[in-house]
């Protein structure tokens, strides 16, 4: 299945500028859900500030998309198992009355040929319509969840979310935007990737249909665990090659990465030496492609067994941090920087975003 791409980068929607609203116990409570292709996650949160805060959350490995490259479907019990997560998501939904909502299916359901099926069957069982979204708009609920940690400085700016079934890469020209305005540009992409009086400009995008538990199944059959990583990192760069920046050679300075996914958290907490995970020191941090290598060669060093034991990988990832951290060494291969900002956030977070901000029931996003 080939990178799915624009023809051509639109234009940002015009500054929506939202009206000054209390926030606090009676504000309205909003709910994202994610389901990819290995897990289901929930937020329920109420708009605060320019930012939210979470009220309720739930998140399960489901492994929907699990035998899906082989067959072109959704497995009875990967739906099945899938169905039981999202009984306890509906469950707190009306625990919190909660009455603004977008439920969202990725990669996974794209590619199922029985995806409308499983949509009918949750609906069924749970009562929750599922939104198959495209990876266009994957992609742009990605760069809205990063947009708190978008530098001042950063003129040329990389966001990339590593999924379990594909990988979404926005490469975002900030030159003409002041400074101070820099993140609220981003914020504006609530309503699409097209242009404004901000000067924010989208260069390209693209889905390619690698993530971390598809490429790992591509290379399953390679037994050497080295030969396999590199096949990984290369051949996940080779689809690349339709990525308008992919051949331009950028200046470390004014250039900043955002890496959103499992992938990049577990990274910077090996970088960090943490043994229990602490989303305060990860979301956010800086590494250079120095730091992220050491960490990829450690991985290698210690093999199958070693990271199966790995405190800073933990159980839950340590069989899919190998194929993730190939992706993100054919990114820095492409790209080395300084700046490679690590982002807690995601898909989820942006939907959030992205519904508060179109009620304009956040106040001053990104003003500073």
């Amino acid at each position: 299945m080939a990178p799915q791409r624009p023809s051509s980068a639109g234009a940002l929607p015009e500054t929506v500028e939202p009206p000054a609203l209390s926030s606090g116990p009676s504000s309205p409570l909003y709910a994202a859900l994610d389901l990819g292709t290995n897990s289901c996650r929930m937020l329920i949160a109420r708009p605060k500030g320019h930012q939210f805060e979470v009220v309720d959350s739930f998140s399960k490995a489901v492994q929907l998309g699990q035998g899906l490259e082989s067959t072109g479907r959704l497995s009875r019990a990967s739906m099945s198992k899938t169905v039981q997560a999202m009984r306890i998501c509906r469950q707190k939904l009306k625990q919190h009355k909660v009455r603004k909502m977008r439920l969202v299916a990725t990669e996974a359901c794209r590619r199922a040929s029985n995806a409308k099926d499983f949509v009918r069957y949750v609906k069924r069982e749970t009562g929750l319509a599922l939104d198959i979204i495209d990876p266009k708009d994957e992609a742009r609920y990605a760069v809205i969840s990063c947009a708190p940690l978008v530098s001042k400085s950063t003129e040329q700016l990389l966001i990339v979310d590593i999924g379990g079934g594909s990988t979404e890469l926005v490469w975002i020209d900030l030159s003409h935007v002041k400074k101070s305005r820099r993140r609220k540009a981003i914020m504006d992409f609530h309503a699409g990737f097209e242009a404004t009086e901000s000067g924010a400009r989208v260069v390209d995008w693209i889905s390619v249909p690698l993530g971390v538990a598809t490429l790992r199944d591509q290379f399953d059959d390679v037994s050497d665990d080295a030969a396999r990583f590199a096949l990984m990192s290369w051949f996940f760069e080779e689809n690349l090659a339709d990525f308008a920046p992919y051949a331009t050679e950028q200046a470390r300075e004014g250039f900043q990465i955002i890496g959103t996914s499992g992938t990049v958290t577990t990274v910077a907490a090996s970088h960090l030496g943490l043994k229990r995970y602490d989303r305060t020191k990860v979301d956010g941090l800086r590494m250079n492609s120095d730091q992220i290598d050491r960490v990829i060669r450690d991985y290698l060093t210690l093999g199958p067994e070693g990271r199966r034991h790995d405190p800073r990988i933990g159980r839950d990832r340590q069989a899919l941090i190998m194929s993730g951290a190939a992706i993100l060494q054919a990114l820095l291969r492409c790209w080395p920087t300084d700046r490679l900002s690590v982002a807690d956030r995601g898909l989820r977070e942006g939907l959030l975003y992205a519904q508060m901000t179109a009620d304009g029931v956040l106040t001053g996003t990104g003003r500073n």
